[in-house]
């Protein structure tokens, strides 16, 4: 099955491990990218979601058989609220439009939403068909692509991924995990936090790397996924296994400044309709991904 694959944002957190994956596989990559990066398994070109010209025609000289759409804004207290839902929803359409208009039509095409769109739900365990209840901007300006993206699949073989929270070694600071693996890695003894009771789904950036390759050869056309663990963990469970990773205990206090509006409580998502469609899949321990970010360097 391999061919080309357009990845999207290839620069990002997620893409690089990506592209690792799919060369892995015998795919070709080639990425576009707002930022300069260069990868040593894949082709890296400009490219600007807003730019729907600029766009029509690096899908024409690229001609991808298959694309994955990774780019967005996706930290969630982005200060531009204009800008997010302008790349998120209208640069994915012009991406949409670019590819339908192109030449040569690829096998399929799987766009990054979020496990955000699900918000704050009393379900334990959220499927693919609980319905949306976005609690913020970044949820809405998900919400609204896929119901932008479902008015071209007459057009183009379009499948959805919802990736619940990820981390991972390269992940800014600006994120919560990586924020508190640095303070053990520098072994600070104090570390400001905002609501420390959340439940949230974090999986292996390498694992969710896995989920999007084996979307790209199984996922089913008008068909959304969650990429996620099954398993919630709180903020306290977290520390608990930093202390026991680094040998000693940090101190946890509480800074109101780092407390959300409208914070999503629990998010915790199935992954009962992914591991049935990929059974090959295995999401990484918790433990095992906290051991790995802070053994590797600062």
């Amino acid at each position: 099955m391999p061919g080309k694959v357009l990845v999207t944002g290839i620069s990002s957190f997620t893409g690089p491990y990506l592209s690792e994956k799919l060369g892995a596989l015998g795919y070709e990559v080639v990425g576009l990218s707002n930022n300069h990066i260069e990868l040593s398994n894949a082709l890296v070109l400009p490219g600007n979601l807003l730019d729907a010209d600029g766009l029509r025609q690096s899908v024409n000289e690229l001609r991808p058989d298959f694309v994955i759409h990774l780019a967005a804004i996706t930290f969630v207290p982005h200060g531009d609220i204009t800008e997010m839902y302008m790349t998120n929803v209208v640069g994915t359409r012009n991406l949409l439009q670019a590819l339908a208009d192109s030449e040569t039509s690829p096998e399929k095409v799987i766009l990054a939403s979020s496990a955000n769109v699900y918000g704050n739900t009393v379900e334990r365990e959220l499927p693919e068909s609980t319905a949306f209840s976005p609690a913020n901007d970044y949820a809405a300006s998900k919400v609204a692509m896929e119901f932008m993206a479902g008015i071209w699949l007459d057009r183009l073989p379009i499948s959805i991924a919802r990736p619940f929270n990820y981390t991972g070694v390269g992940q800014a600071e600006k994120f919560l995990i990586p924020k508190i693996v640095s303070h053990f890695q520098q072994k600070k003894s104090v570390i400001e936090l905002g609501n420390i009771d959340v439940v949230r789904d974090f999986s292996d950036v390498r694992f969710v790397a896995d989920a999007y390759a084996e979307l790209l050869q199984n996922a089913e056309v008008g068909e959304a996924y969650n990429l996620c663990s099954g398993e919630g963990h709180s903020l306290k469970n977290l520390i608990k296994s930093m202390n026991e990773i680094a040998g000693y205990e940090i101190e946890v206090t509480v800074n109101p400044a780092f407390v959300r509006e409208n914070e999503v409580r629990r998010l915790v998502g199935s992954n009962d309709k992914l591991l049935g469609l990929c059974p090959g899949l295995s999401p990484i321990d918790m433990h095992d991904t906290l051991a790995w970010m802070f053994e590797s360097k600062p």
